[in-house]
């Protein structure tokens, strides 16, 4: 189905989430030199896959710390010599420029680039305000930042899958002693996420609407796999301002589309999502894209994030 969104330029897009801190994982002090497999994951939904297909085997640390601003990531000296002693490198090329860049003059034995094991889509156009207040005439956007790849495939639990089978793969080649264990943690893995896909698809099947509003462009790929339409407050990124031409669009639709609900992050302001709420008559409720896990999240896991996720949007959509 076709998925109305509002994206903004790849070049622009450097958010990732925030990494939840586990059992499997550590400082990044410990980030290499141990005597398991040493993996640096970019981000949590990374990070995930590498504790739950390397089980006791690896040694899991992140870059992008619980509570730390997704957006303005940098690394550190410190954490860019820790490339260069990690077993593994496990992360999702363009989302964040730094991270790429270090990874690509780290001497990590294995690099493993999740965007390269299922294919990113285009989910929409661009919607463009590069005016400054007072100005009435916005720049207009070149080719390239007419559209985007849509990065958030770890959404869309069979895309997440796909991923998690090729993480499997990579770790098997890297560390052959243990390739039947990561084997047999990949199975179990991707099984959890097909049955979460049933959930998902029965719990939705039936609504009294499809529409559904985020303060993010990032359920794209959730909502075409479940036959929804999203529309964002902004695009992918999600610090940026709609227009009070996008703001009024929302408010129309979502009177013409029974929508009753606007969505917004644990870990983003919350400020235009409510104002939009409160201006259209809606109420809010947490929708959270799983770029990090904190205090503030339904949940301590990928899974329980995604059930109460199931949750908010069957109330939302009215699911029957």
């Amino acid at each position: 189905m076709n998925v109305r969104r509002h994206l903004i330029p790849t070049a622009a897009v450097t958010a990732l989430g925030l990494a939840a801190l586990t059992a499997c994982s550590s400082d990044s002090a410990d980030a290499g030199n141990t005597d398991k497999f040493d993996v640096v994951a970019s981000f949590y939904p990374m990070q995930f896959l590498a504790e739950q297909i390397g089980g006791d085997h690896v040694n899991v640390t992140t870059l992008t710390e619980p509570g730390q601003e997704p957006h303005d990531l940098e690394l550190s000296t410190k954490q860019t010599a820790e490339l260069q002693e990690a077993d593994a490198v496990l992360y999702l090329k363009s989302l964040q420029p730094a991270v790429d860049e270090a990874v690509a003059q780290a001497g990590a034995k294995t690099k493993i680039d999740a965007a390269s094991l299922t294919e990113l889509e285009d989910h929409g156009s661009v919607e463009h305000d590069h005016g400054h207040e007072g100005e009435e005439h916005a720049e207009e956007p070149s080719e390239e930042e007419e559209h985007a790849l849509d990065p958030h495939v770890w959404l869309d639990p069979v895309k997440y899958a796909e991923v998690a089978k090729g993480v499997g793969a990579a770790f098997e080649k890297a560390d052959p002693d243990h390739a039947a264990d990561y084997k047999k943690n990949t199975d179990a893995l991707v099984a959890k996420l097909n049955a979460l896909d049933t959930r998902i698809a029965d719990g939705l099947r039936s609504t009294t609407t499809k529409v559904f509003f985020t303060n993010h462009a990032s359920f794209g790929y959730f909502a075409e796999r479940y036959g929804l339409t999203q529309e964002a407050i902004s695009g992918l990124d999600p610090e940026s301002e709609p227009s009070p031409a996008r703001i009024k669009e929302l408010q129309e639709e979502a009177k013409a589309d029974g929508v009753t609900t606007v969505f917004y992050e644990t870990l983003v302001s919350d400020k235009t999502a409510k104002t939009l709420a409160k201006d259209a008559g809606l109420k809010t409720d947490v929708l959270d894209p799983l770029e990090g896990i904190t205090d503030r999240s339904e949940g301590d896991d990928y899974f329980q994030v995604m059930e109460s996720n199931l949750g908010a949007l069957k109330t939302a959509l009215g699911a029957k």
